[in-house]
């Protein structure tokens, strides 16, 4: 039997920095994953391009970006490790990066290239790295800690680490196992559910706008009442099944079922004041006009559904114009649902924060962390959850080390 001081399932980014870190700081480490290829989640990010960190994560508010059943969680280990230091890592390895969008950083290359620093900082901390290697049986004792009967033989150590993620993706291997393992612990789970996802629309209502497919525009969404209101201001995406686009993913994580959607348009523009002045010195069509405030595709579709506004604009009636500027500028609409994990960046829910410690990741059950996606922390889009797997790791192999330490000093 091959006996480790720590072994961490699951080789995505949360899985791969604590390996690292923890390594590098003088532990003995096995990383094992049941995947043939490596951290596909980070491979496919960004287009490609692995939009790795934000940096406008608000340091004085970190979680204002996250949400969860508790989302003051995850403050502590983003607090201490901030975007700068995992920029501070990209740049010593001469990975060249640039901004794109509201604090989002993606490599000017190929996102192989964090997986190949990830990798290297592994090797730096001399992990041994089993993969592909699948797990069974997990046991515990208090005396021998866990006991994991892998494809590769027997494995023991004391401390075990699951950064296994969550549902999201499955065509690259996404499964319950950290969910499944929580629960063999005693441990609570968030009920998952996919998140930044797009959203779909069924039946007759949705018929006019199916035409829309691939037309994007800046828009202004939110869901919710009251105080859990949520609201984003960015490109929204029509597609042949629904809406898509970082604005929908976004609001998506917020979205209940059965709640509407509220859209703007023309966000930034008196929709109602431009088509009212258009009737006083025009005599253009009413699509035209609209034309000028939204894309034409768009026009085109919310007039052709009104025989009241399928003529020129200085003979439609006030009401009318009235209420198509209020659909131009709150439209509402329901959701029939999501394209569900296939299409899903990331899993919302999954192990129960009052569950774990927010200093070092570890569970109620000793010796025993989750990391990363599986416990429930879910970014927004934009680089966030990828910053809250390198804070978690980070958090988590600071802690192996100095329990690591404790362990020393108690039997020596």
């Amino acid at each position: 039997m091959s006996s480790f001081d720590v072994v961490v399932i699951g080789a995505g980014a949360a899985g791969l920095y604590c390996a690292a870190l923890a390594g590098q700081r003088g532990l003995k480490v096995l990383l094992l994953d049941h995947n043939e290829r490596i951290a596909e989640k980070i491979r496919i990010s960004g287009g490609g391009r692995a939009n790795f960190t934000n940096r406008d994560l608000d340091v004085r508010a970190p979680q204002r970006h996250f949400i969860g059943d508790n989302p003051n969680f995850c403050r502590s280990a983003l607090s201490r490790y901030m975007p700068q230091q995992f920029i501070e890592l990209v740049q010593r390895h001469g990975i060249a990066f640039h901004e794109k969008h509201k604090g989002q950083l993606f490599c000017d290359g190929p996102s192989q290239q964090i997986i190949d620093m990830l990798l290297a900082e592994c090797a730096a901390g001399h992990v041994a790295h089993w993969q592909p290697c699948s797990v069974g049986d997990i046991a515990f004792s208090e005396q021998g800690g866990y006991q994991m009967e892998t494809s590769r033989g027997s494995v023991k150590a004391p401390r075990l680490v699951i950064a296994t993620g969550g549902l999201s993706i499955p065509q690259i291997g996404a499964s319950d196992f950290g969910y499944r393992i929580a629960t063999q612990f005693g441990l609570r789970v968030v009920t998952p559910r996919p998140a930044l996802v797009p959203l779909t629309f069924g039946g007759e209502a949705w018929e006019p706008y199916a035409g829309l497919a691939g037309l994007a525009l800046p828009v202004h969404i939110e869901t919710g009442s009251k105080k859990e209101r949520m609201s984003f201001l960015e490109d929204l995406l029509f597609t042949h099944r629904g809406l898509s686009g970082p604005a929908v993913l976004q609001i998506s994580s917020y979205w209940r079922p059965g709640a509407p959607l509220t859209i703007d348009f023309a966000p930034g523009t008196d929709v109602a004041t431009s088509l009212g002045e258009a009737k006083q010195r025009s005599r253009k069509r009413i699509v035209n006009e609209l034309s000028g405030l939204v894309p034409s595709r768009l026009a085109d579709a919310w007039v052709g559904q009104d025989a009241a506004l399928q003529r020129p604009i200085n003979e439609a009636a006030d009401r009318a114009l009235a209420a198509l500027a209020e659909r131009i500028t709150r439209w509402q609409i329901t959701p029939s649902g999501t394209e569900g994990y296939k299409k899903a960046e990331v899993t919302a829910g999954g192990v129960d924060t009052r569950d774990l410690s927010s200093q070092t990741m570890e569970s109620k059950q000793p010796g025993l962390y989750f990391i990363g996606e599986v416990a429930d922390v879910t970014g927004w889009l934009g680089g966030y959850n990828f910053q809250w797997a390198w804070a978690s790791a980070h958090a988590c192999a600071q802690a192996l080390a100095l329990d690591s330490k404790a362990d020393a000093i108690m039997s020596g």
